[in-house]
Order: C-alpha cells, then sequence, then structure tokens
C-alpha cells in the first residue's frame, strides 16, 4: 500500500509573509486607564520611560502570500491601525508585542480572515496612498502620504522626511515603537491569541513635519480623542522589509 504524504510538509511554516514598506509611525502618549481595558489577558501594559504609548501607523503590504500562496487582487494594498504596546512576561524571556485598536486595509476578504483567524478587530474601507521621492534620488521617500474614507469623508495620515535613514539607536524611543516582535488579541471566548511577527531591525528617517486628520472618536472610541490628537510625542518613517507572520495560539 502506497504511504500518503503529509500535507502539513507543502505548507508554509507561516501563516502569512509579506513585505511592509513606508511605516509612517505617528506616536501619542496615552493615560494607562485609557488603554487597560483592552489589554488581552497574560500581558500587560508596556511603557517607555514611564510613559504608555499608542500609534497611529500606515503602510504597504506588498507581495502578501497566505500559507506561501499568492492571493489574486489581494497581494498590494494599504494598512492604518492604531496600536499600543503590551508584555508577556516568561520564565526564560519577556515578550514585546502589539495589540490593535483597530486595522484598516481596503479589501474586505483580508479583514475577514484576520477578524476570523487572529481575532483582530480589522475593516474594509477605501484606501489609497502617494509617495513623493527626493529629487536626487529615486529611492529616497521625501513625502508619504495615506488615505482612507471613512463615512464619505477622506481621513490621511503624513509625513515629510528628513536626513537620511539611520539604525535604531539603542534604548531609544524608535526602538521601543519598531522592536516588539509579537502580537496580542482578544477571541471572543476570552482568552488570548499571541502570534509571532519577524523582521530584521529596520532603518528609519526622522520627520520634520506630520499631520494626522482622522474621525478618532467614531473609528476608535471618545477616550482616545484627547490623547490622539494635536502634535504627536514623536514621528519617524521606517524603512521596510520582508515580514513573517506566525500562526496564531490561544493562551491558556
Amino acid at each position: 500500500m502506497t504511504n500518503l504524504p503529509n500535507m502539513s510538509q507543502f505548507l508554509s511554516p507561516n501563516f502569512l509573509t509579506a513585505r511592509w514598506r513606508n511605516l509612517a509611525m505617528l506616536n501619542y502618549e496615552v493615560d494607562p486607564k485609557v488603554l487597560r481595558p483592552f489589554v488581552p489577558a497574560g500581558t500587560e501594559l508596556d511603557s517607555f520611560n514611564g510613559k504608555t504609548y499608542a500609534s497611529m501607523v500606515a503602510f504597504m503590504f506588498l507581495d502578501t502570500r497566505v500559507l506561501g500562496i499568492p492571493i489574486p487582487f489581494h497581494r498590494n494594498f494599504e494598512e492604518i491601525n492604531l496600536r499600543f504596546y503590551v508584555r508577556r512576561e516568561m520564565k526564560n524571556e519577556v515578550r514585546r508585542g502589539v495589540v490593535f485598536i483597530r486595522e484598516i486595509v481596503p479589501r474586505a476578504a483580508i479583514a475577514f480572515v484576520a477578524r476570523a483567524i487572529y481575532g483582530e478587530k480589522y475593516i474594509a474601507l477605501p484606501t489609497r496612498h502617494q509617495t513623493d521621492y527626493r529629487p536626487d534620488s529615486e529611492n529616497i521617500p521625501a513625502n508619504v502620504l495615506y488615505e482612507w474614507k471613512f463615512q464619505n469623508e477622506w481621513n490621511r495620515l503624513s509625513v515629510r522626511t528628513i536626513g537620511e535613514a539611520q539604525m535604531l539607536t539603542p534604548n531609544s524611543e524608535e526602538e521601543f515603537i519598531t522592536e516588539h516582535y509579537w502580537g496580542y488579541a482578544n477571541s471572543r471566548d476570552g482568552k488570548s491569541i499571541e502570534y509571532q511577527v519577524e523582521h530584521p531591525s529596520w532603518k528609519v528617517w526622522s520627520v520634520g513635519e506630520s499631520e494626522l486628520v482622522c474621525d478618532v472618536e467614531k473609528l476608535y472610541g471618545s477616550q482616545f480623542v484627547p490623547f490622539i490628537s494635536g502634535r504627536p510625542s514623536s514621528a519617524f518613517l521606517a524603512e521596510g522589509s520582508t515580514i513573517s507572520v506566525g500562526h496564531g495560539k490561544r493562551l491558556g
């Protein structure tokens, strides 16, 4: 009798792979009381120099593959999210992760899969972007703009870079914001879902000007309005890289 092959050997060890490009990050100091109701079980709020942050992040998803398979018409798209930072302490390590308040993508199928597999709060809205490069280099972004249409109004997040891209400075705010390699979410049964996100350390550009025009109250809740407004505590543009997202698992 012929032995049937183990189909698992043909599947990607990661649930999703892609390239993230031009991650515009606007970071705001937020009262911990606002964030605590969203903290998944088994994790705790993470902080930098005694401050807790939430970030508006917009970037490009490119060459997206699910279980190693490219999905037609769902490979390249924008994502915009509001996230904050947590940590999970274990016996031999501390896992630093992110929690999403809401994530916006342009395709309903992408939002459905993310909600079903990871319990993430994805919604589908029309999105678009524009990148202007510096006159002396076609590879250095000068102005990066992301937009999403909500209730017939275009919201936007934009940054203008200055200087050259730099490696992350150890123990800096930029390192704290970008160097979180785990994702956590609350599932419907009350347990937490954990998944790993792998990517190399990114270079970042400083930002001279940034702008956020967003209906924060209706998209994220009135409790965020006093904090996600005005000038951010910091802003920068990360170059991005190839990334992989592991299969999610439920925590006990």
